[in-house]
């Protein structure tokens, strides 16, 4: 079924309808049936640029609204999707993109820090069939509108936002995992475990730009990192390229590549060091700052 697109002021028409239609109050003069909304196929589509990141941890810890946050819990309860829902927070532009589980949404949003007041307005989403049943993509629509005022704090790297309705009650439950203790130069001290003595490999990771570069202890290589919000929290290192040099051991040179394309995590160990994951969160990496 092709994608098909609605705007409601205050999301009153989502609340009532499922994934591929919704209900509407009259048809034919029988109340509250169901009919399937068709839009020209030429219909200007939901974009969801990803914002730019021109905010930090500090920010983060005062209650700036920005950035990227995975929907946790929707009305105290776990959120189930087909796709891990989220939101991009772009207060430049006003406006926030993100995905319920099942559609793409947008909406425009106000808020202010001082007084804790935030509200989503002109919200408008996608009408994909959704393939899968229990999923809470109507409950996050609901919450979204119903939401006045918010609430913030943090657990270490991770940044969390409480947003609540007007009888106080906690509908949305967000969290953003901040990755900037990552940004620096960094030698490799271990690869799959295994212990690598080489202080010729490094690497420099700058979040803020998205961008990686460093040597593999023979080639110098570049590349790009983001944070990908399909999967919860996760950070893709991607798109590495290398300089050509014949290296004596080019085993390790390929280790570290596979083994930065195959990192999903990163958690801080202590002060000077960390441990990059993969999906099953086993480390493939250990990190050991170099202060230049």
């Amino acid at each position: 079924m092709k994608n098909i697109f609605i705007a409601a002021s205050g999301i009153a028409l989502l609340l009532a309808g499922g994934c591929s239609s919704l209900r509407v109050p009259y048809n034919n003069g029988k109340k509250d049936s169901k009919a399937e909304i068709v839009l020209p196929s030429d219909r200007e589509h939901i974009h969801t640029p990803r914002p730019e990141k021109t905010y930090s941890a500090k920010d983060l810890e005062e209650g700036t609204v920005t950035g990227d946050w995975t929907i946790e819990e929707v009305n105290g309860k776990p959120v189930v999707g087909e796709t891990t829902p989220y939101l991009k927070m772009a207060p430049s532009e006003k406006k926030v993109y993100g995905n319920n589980g099942c559609n793409t949404i947008n909406a425009s949003y106000i808020y202010n820090q001082e007084d804790h007041q935030i509200s989503f307005k002109d919200i408008i989403s996608t009408m994909r069939m959704c393939g899968t049943s229990g999923i809470t993509d109507v409950e996050i629509n609901q919450a979204l509108d119903a939401t006045r005022t918010y609430t913030w704090d943090h657990n270490g790297d991770e940044y969390y936002l409480h947003f609540f309705d007007k009888s106080g009650k906690e509908v949305l439950k967000l969290m953003h995992q901040n990755f900037d203790f990552l940004n620096g130069v960094w030698g490799v001290t271990t690869i799959d475990g295994e212990e690598i003595d080489d202080p010729d490999m490094k690497i420099v990771i700058d979040i803020d730009q998205g961008k990686i570069h460093g040597n593999t202890g023979c080639n110098l290589f570049n590349g790009f990192v983001d944070i990908d919000m399909e999967t919860v929290n996760t950070i893709n290192f991607h798109n590495i390229v290398t300089t050509r040099m014949a290296c004596p051991n080019p085993e390790n040179q390929t280790r570290l590549i596979v083994a930065l394309e195959d990192a999903a995590h990163a958690r801080p160990v202590d002060s000077t060091t960390v441990e990059l994951l993969n999906l099953l969160r086993q480390p493939v990496l250990t990190l050991k700052r170099i202060q230049e």
